[in-house]
């Protein structure tokens, strides 16, 4: 769904790295094919800490008043379900077991 201030930020840095990589690999420079990878890398780590500092929110629908991308997200501080960048973090939320796997636990005990 996007339009966030992590999902923007780590958008252009990564879209910028990979036009320098892509410069530096056609010119044949091994130290600007580094740097372009870099801020690559650079571009992914602060989508994530900008996201786990509640610039960035979870997939799916959301609320009218929870659209703007100025607007922090004020779940992800617990984490965010079905989320990778909040279980890397540990901050995922737990996870129940299905439905059926719970009616067993209950049968057998």
């Amino acid at each position: 769904m996007g339009h966030t201030v992590a999902g923007w930020t780590g958008t252009a840095l990564v879209v910028a790295g990979a036009a320098v990589a892509g410069v530096a690999f056609a010119a044949g420079s091994t130290a600007g094919l580094g740097c372009g990878l870099a801020l690559t890398a650079l571009g992914a780590l602060a989508a994530w800490l900008l996201h786990l500092a509640a610039w960035g929110k979870p997939t799916g629908p959301r609320r009218s008043a929870d659209r703007p991308w100025r607007t922090r997200d004020a779940a992800a501080r617990h984490g965010h379900p079905d989320c990778l960048g909040c279980r890397l973090a540990g901050r995922a939320p737990a996870v129940r077991a299905p439905v059926a796997a719970r009616v067993r636990e209950r049968a057998d005990a």
